[in-house]
């Protein structure tokens, strides 16, 4: 194994909207199960502003970022292969699951739902103080723990369009499948960020014939036509087509637009929540259509492993029809993550990336 630094650098905030601080923490060898990367490039998630704006329960002193690629600095024992059995070597870029699993559990074994096990754990979700320091993406280098799942990514990928692979994208995947979209459907998307316009491309890809999304951001929808939305509009514009969808996806986190979104639907249509992931999201809405429209109402969080891996086949498979690497539109030194931080939680850029 090659010689380790004895430390590396990492971004961490002391509270809710405080300025970063740069410090650093010590290296050690991967443990058995461990991998230790070098990180590449780390997006910042909306979750991530949410966290950092104290709008969800996130320990202090804090280190953040979850979408993350990186380079393999090292192997712990035991670790040869990824989720698809390609063999892994020192040097090879590679994402994972957002999210590590400790140990075998009911979810895991019975219910099929690894994502939910008790005890889960997530990159970018934990103390800086943790050992071993080192578990998120605003560093420079990051342990991935036993119990992730490992993809090695294609050389034809840039790291703009494979970072969000492991967050953005996998996500989608499962909202995707979670609202069963069909040949010919209509599918409305309330929000055009980053998921909102991974979830158009997917839904297109699955054979939907008409995509409506809904966004306050101008620059938001200008941009929405080349990833797969036929119409763009503002919550007021919402045109009569999207009237009688087979879906609706909320990727907005705005529980206010629950309401609109019941309303829109058809009889037997499908509603998929997925962007009201902070404590405290209530909404005001008739029940009694739920009931007589015969409506599904399904959340989606975090996601199946299966959904790493048709995250991954999809950009590749998509790559060419929709400029991916595009949506990841600002590029930060480890130095400036306050400005990233800012540009970022003001939409100002549509997904800021670390690049250490």
């Amino acid at each position: 194994m090659p010689e380790l630094p004895a430390s590396g650098r990492v971004a961490v905030f002391d509270a809710p909207n405080a300025p970063f601080r740069l410090t650093d923490y010590p290296l050690r060898p991967p443990l058995p199960g461990e991998v230790l990367v070098r990180v590449r490039m780390s997006t910042i998630c909306r979750s991530d502003i949410h966290s950092y704006q104290g709008h969800r329960p996130s320990p202090c002193p804090g280190l953040l970022g979850h979408e993350i690629v990186g380079d393999i600095v090292a192997l712990g024992e035991g670790v040869h292969a990824d989720l698809r059995d390609t063999p892994l070597t020192v040097g090879d870029r590679i994402t994972w699951s957002e999210y590590f699993v400790p140990g075998r559990n009911y979810f895991r074994e019975v219910l099929d739902l690894p994502q939910k096990s008790p005890g889960v754990d997530k990159y970018g979700h934990m103390s800086a103080d943790t050992p071993p320091h080192h578990h998120g993406g605003f560093a420079e280098y990051c342990y991935v723990r036993p119990d992730s799942w490992l993809l090695r990514l294609p050389d034809e990928l840039s790291d703009a369009e494979a970072t969000p692979i492991n967050c953005g994208v996998a996500t989608m995947c499962a909202v995707i499948e979670a609202a069963d979209v069909r040949i010919g459907d209509t599918v409305v998307i309330q929000g055009l960020g980053l998921l909102g316009l991974y979830g158009a491309a997917l839904a297109k890809a699955r054979g939907a014939s008409r995509v409506i999304g809904i966004d306050r951001v101008d620059t938001r929808r200008a941009l929405a036509g080349r990833f797969g939305v036929d119409t763009a509009v503002t919550p007021d514009g919402v045109p009569d087509i999207a009237r009688g969808a087979d879906v609706v996806i909320e990727v907005c986190g705005d529980p206010g637009v629950l309401a609109a979104g019941l309303d829109l639907l058809r009889v037997g249509g499908r509603y998929v929540l997925a962007g009201l992931v902070s404590p405290g999201a209530r909404a005001e809405f008739d029940a009694n259509l739920v009931v007589r429209k015969l409506l599904t109402l399904t959340g989606v969080h975090n996601y199946h492993p299966r959904h790493l891996v048709q995250a991954l086949d999809f950009i590749i498979a998509q790559r060419q029809r929709y400029p991916f690497g595009e949506l990841v539109d600002g590029l930060y030194p480890l130095t400036e993550i306050d400005r990233a931080m800012a540009d970022a939680a003001a939409c100002r850029v549509l997904r800021a990336a670390i690049v250490p």
